[in-house]
Protein backbone atom coordinates (compact mmCIF):
# COMPACT_ATOMS: atom_id res chain seq x y z
CA UNK A 1 0.00 0.00 0.00
CA UNK A 2 1.45 3.53 -1.06
CA UNK A 3 0.91 5.98 1.51
CA UNK A 4 3.04 8.52 -0.36
CA UNK A 5 1.92 8.70 -3.82
CA UNK A 6 -0.20 12.67 -3.63
CA UNK A 7 -0.09 13.32 -7.58
CA UNK A 8 -1.77 10.56 -10.24
CA UNK A 9 -1.52 12.13 -14.01
CA UNK A 10 -2.97 9.45 -15.91
CA UNK A 11 -3.70 12.37 -19.38
CA UNK A 12 -4.17 10.56 -22.39
CA UNK A 13 -4.29 6.90 -21.22
CA UNK A 14 -7.70 5.86 -22.92
CA UNK A 15 -9.24 4.37 -19.52
CA UNK A 16 -12.69 4.56 -20.99
CA UNK A 17 -15.63 3.12 -18.42
CA UNK A 18 -14.15 -0.12 -17.69
CA UNK A 19 -10.65 0.80 -16.85
CA UNK A 20 -12.68 3.89 -14.84
CA UNK A 21 -14.20 0.76 -12.95
CA UNK A 22 -10.85 -0.45 -11.66
CA UNK A 23 -9.08 2.66 -10.60
CA UNK A 24 -12.41 3.67 -8.93
CA UNK A 25 -12.21 0.86 -6.87
CA UNK A 26 -8.99 1.66 -6.06
CA UNK A 27 -9.81 5.24 -5.21
CA UNK A 28 -11.92 4.28 -2.92
CA UNK A 29 -9.70 3.07 -0.20
CA UNK A 30 -6.67 5.61 -1.19
CA UNK A 31 -6.04 8.20 1.76
CA UNK A 32 -2.98 9.87 0.35
CA UNK A 33 -3.80 10.68 -3.26
CA UNK A 34 -4.67 14.66 -3.24
CA UNK A 35 -4.86 15.30 -7.17
CA UNK A 36 -5.88 13.31 -9.96
CA UNK A 37 -5.71 13.83 -13.97
CA UNK A 38 -7.73 11.75 -15.78
CA UNK A 39 -8.18 14.65 -18.76
CA UNK A 40 -8.71 12.57 -22.27
CA UNK A 41 -9.21 9.07 -21.50
CA UNK A 42 -12.65 8.01 -23.13
CA UNK A 43 -14.52 8.00 -20.10
CA UNK A 44 -18.13 8.47 -20.90
CA UNK A 45 -21.29 8.02 -18.01
CA UNK A 46 -20.63 4.73 -16.95
CA UNK A 47 -17.18 5.91 -15.63
CA UNK A 48 -18.21 8.82 -14.20
CA UNK A 49 -20.77 6.99 -12.40
CA UNK A 50 -17.69 4.79 -10.74
CA UNK A 51 -16.10 7.86 -10.17
CA UNK A 52 -18.48 9.62 -8.36
CA UNK A 53 -19.32 6.48 -6.00
CA UNK A 54 -15.56 6.38 -5.51
CA UNK A 55 -15.55 10.03 -4.25
CA UNK A 56 -18.34 9.47 -1.24
CA UNK A 57 -15.80 7.20 0.34
CA UNK A 58 -12.69 9.12 -0.63
CA UNK A 59 -11.65 12.11 1.73
CA UNK A 60 -8.00 12.80 0.07
CA UNK A 61 -8.98 14.16 -2.97
CA UNK A 62 -8.97 17.96 -3.52
CA UNK A 63 -8.55 18.29 -7.45
CA UNK A 64 -9.66 16.37 -10.29
CA UNK A 65 -8.94 16.98 -13.76
CA UNK A 66 -11.34 15.48 -16.46
CA UNK A 67 -11.45 17.38 -19.72
CA UNK A 68 -12.03 16.14 -23.15
CA UNK A 69 -13.57 12.58 -22.14
CA UNK A 70 -17.37 11.66 -23.35
CA UNK A 71 -19.66 12.12 -20.23
CA UNK A 72 -22.77 13.55 -21.39
CA UNK A 73 -24.48 13.47 -18.26
CA UNK A 74 -23.37 16.07 -15.50
CA UNK A 75 -25.18 14.78 -12.51
CA UNK A 76 -22.06 13.06 -11.65
CA UNK A 77 -20.11 16.60 -10.87
CA UNK A 78 -20.94 18.71 -7.99
CA UNK A 79 -18.72 21.91 -7.41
Amino acid sequence: RNTSLTSLGLYNNNIGDEGMKHLSSALERNTSLTSLNLMSNNIGDEGMKHLSVALEHNTSLTSIYFGYNFYVNRQYIKN
